[in-house]
């Protein structure tokens, strides 16, 4: 089998009034794909490659990292929903597509719908991997401890005890436990090369901002349930299908079929966890295709 070609484009995006950096993999050729990486302290564009390697065969895929996030540079820009959804507004005015698939893992699902509304007829059809909308610890703790996620993030934002924190909280111990935990379905899939790559994100200059605003909630961008399922009641959205996987964490899968149970989105069940495009690459780019 013939590999789709892959380059890289380095974007410089102006968001919240500066330039941000912003790499973008290109890979295969054909109808424009999107592929939105997760946001997540682990998170970069490369765990979307594989996945963008299989739908590069018949797409032309682009796949950029999201500002604070990713194995490059990162410029320091306010860590909140409207620095994102001003990013891909941005992106989608640099890149303007059309695209035939937008797709986005995890938390990127809800920018994703967000900019469908914002840019209509800019994609044909909508797929969200392992959706969700709320960061770790709301999802762990509940919402009424607000004020301590704010108090724990801006600790982990103070010059050098946030620095030692951080380092402590995202050692490579702590990333495979957290792998194997909740982001992968297989524990034997984690790797220590893939945990050293997974380390290797978390060390870039400035990491701890990015992780710090989206394990406390920093990142949400709906408040309630209520909010993020109201997003997909806008009648000029493309089709969505959900990709939910097999073994998704108990809270983070009730919150995927309450949106299946809408009836606004589609649904296809493929196996993982969290991370489903990155563990099981060919499965997610095969039901994505079976959901054309």
């Amino acid at each position: 089998m013939i590999e789709p070609a892959h380059a890289s484009r380095n974007l410089v995006l102006k968001i919240a009034g500066r330039g941000v950096p912003t790499p973008c993999d290109v890979v295969g050729s054909g109808p424009e794909a999107l592929l939105l990486p997760a946001l997540s302290s682990i998170s970069a564009r490369a765990e979307m490659r594989a996945l963008a390697k299989d739908l590069g065969l018949d797409h032309r895929c682009l796949v950029p990292d999201w500002p604070g996030f990713g194995e490059h540079l990162r410029a320091r820009v306010p860590m909140n929903p409207a620095t994102m959804h001003a990013f891909l507004d941005a992106l989608l005015a640099t890149l303007p597509g059309p695209y035939a698939i937008g797709i986005a893992a995890g938390h990127a699902a809800g920018y994703l719908v967000a900019a469908a509304t914002r840019h209509p007829g800019m994609f044909a059809r909508l797929v969200l991997v392992a959706p969700t909308w709320r960061g770790p610890l709301p999802t762990a703790m509940g919402p009424e401890r607000a004020g301590l996620f704010a108090g724990i993030r801006r600790v982990v934002e103070m010059p050098l005890i946030g620095d030692a924190l951080y380092r402590i909280n995202i050692s490579r111990p702590v990333i495979g436990k957290m792998m194997r935990a909740h982001v992968y379905a297989d524990s034997a899939h984690v790797t220590p090369g893939v945990i050293a790559d997974k380390h290797a994100i978390t060390r870039q200059t400035g990491g701890r901002f990015g992780t710090a605003a989206f394990v406390t909630g920093g990142l949400d961008p709906y408040d309630t349930r209520k909010d993020f399922l109201a997003l997909f009641e806008d009648d000029g959205l493309p089709p969505i299908t959900v990709l939910r996987p097999e073994r998704a964490p108990r809270r983070s899968g009730a919150e995927m079929d309450a949106l299946i149970a809408t009836g606004h989105v589609a649904r296809a069940t493929i196996p993982g966890a969290l991370s489903p495009h990155e563990e099981y690459p060919g499965e997610v780019a095969a039901a994505i295709r079976d959901t054309a």
